[in-house]
């Protein structure tokens, strides 16, 4: 049996979107190591059976002192694990796991979760990253992408041609975010679950609950997410005058979807594939989504949601409005038919299958 060593940036990654992995790795007699640093579903995988190992990482940033030291402690981390396989998670990871295991001639698998703004929006942050890509990835036994455009984004920058594999995101676990009945009731609520950040469409959400609840007053908005502090003053403002609700941070996505309609997720942020589509979907919720990579993917326009232009409040106002001219039949069957795609593209098993097969 091997001994797989987890590098990622938060212990999120590993709890909520790879657990299916650990477990499996775990039951299958394999040792699972996982190297973050410490957040609370920590003790939870430890109580699995993992061995953990903290340590200090800047998730934003690129101080190169700071960087330098981070490739010199996944160095040490190595020697001292002596592990026989890498799983790496998200950028810094990703890059500095994989020259580390490359100076220790230890087989690394990196995940691309999303390119992110800086890399999307080129100048020379996007010039260095691609560079250091590069440099990182000439001995990479495989390069998982969630999305076809990231994908191709690594080929026309001929980083580790030849080693590319496309995933369906992270999948999502069709056990546990299983069919919820459909919300019966005169009113109608739609969510916003997402860290709350420009980038994901916040404004465009705010602006069409501020217009929709004026001329649909039966209708509820939900806010979920970690808010940036851009955000606090709008927030509290809009929840004084009963345009949203603000929720903060739900632990259990599936347990505030009993109530909810629909999922509005209208983001322009580089993600890999969004969780929250998959999540809702899975649940039988209809989405309202953008036509972007890591979006498009779990959107059949008209079939299980709609979809949206980016960073286009009014386009946004007027598909919410389609949603609402919809019958309650209609909107049910909305979201049956994305729990059925989910279960035809999505399952987590997939992803974990094809992680094992990576395993000599």
């Amino acid at each position: 049996m091997s001994k797989i060593l987890f590098l990622v940036n938060h212990d999120v990654v590993i709890y909520n979107f790879r657990l299916e992995l650990v477990e499996r790795l775990l039951a299958d007699g394999h040792e699972v190591v996982i190297s973050s640093p410490y957040g609370e579903r920590i003790e939870d995988l430890k109580a699995l059976g993992c061995e953990y190992h903290e340590i200090e990482m800047s998730r934003h940033g690129m101080n190169p002192l700071k960087e330098l030291k981070l490739i010199s402690t996944y160095k040490k981390l190595l020697e001292m694990v002596k592990p026989d396989m890498v799983f790496a998670y998200t950028i810094k990871p990703n890059i500095y796991g994989a020259i580390a295991c490359r100076s220790k001639n230890i087989p690394c698998v990196a995940n691309i979760t999303g390119l992110g703004t800086a890399v999307e929006n080129g100048g020379i942050v996007q010039k260095i990253t691609i560079l250091l890509y590069k440099y990182a990835f000439t001995q990479i036994q495989r390069v998982f992408f969630q999305n076809t455009e990231n994908m191709q984004f690594f080929i026309d920058h001929k980083i580790a041609v030849g080693k590319h594999k496309l995933l369906p995101g992270s999948g999502v676990n069709l056990e546990r975010f299983s069919p919820l009945e459909y919300p019966m009731g005169e009113r109608v609520e739609f969510a916003f679950i997402s860290r709350i950040m420009k980038e994901k469409g916040v404004d465009q959400y705010l602006e069409a609950a501020e217009k929709i609840k004026t001329k649909y007053p039966n209708t509820v908005f939900h806010v979920c997410g970690f808010c940036e502090q851009a955000y606090e003053e709008r927030l509290r403002e809009l929840t004084e005058r009963g345009i949203i609700i603000y929720h903060g941070m739900v632990r259990d996505v599936k347990d505030f979807l009993k109530g909810v309609h629909c999922t509005v997720h209208p983001t322009y942020y580089p993600e890999g594939v969004s969780n929250v589509l998959l999540e809702s979907s899975a649940c039988a919720r209809p989405i309202i989504t953008t036509d972007r990579s890591g979006c498009r993917e779990v959107i059949d326009d008209g079939v299980n949601g709609f979809v949206v232009r980016q960073r286009d409040s009014q386009d946004l106002i007027e598909k919410i409005e389609k949603f609402l001219s919809l019958s309650w039949e209609q909107r049910k069957e909305m979201g049956l038919a994305g729990r059925a795609k989910v279960e035809r593209e999505f399952d987590r098993q997939i992803v974990v299958n094809k992680y094992l097969k990576e395993i000599k």
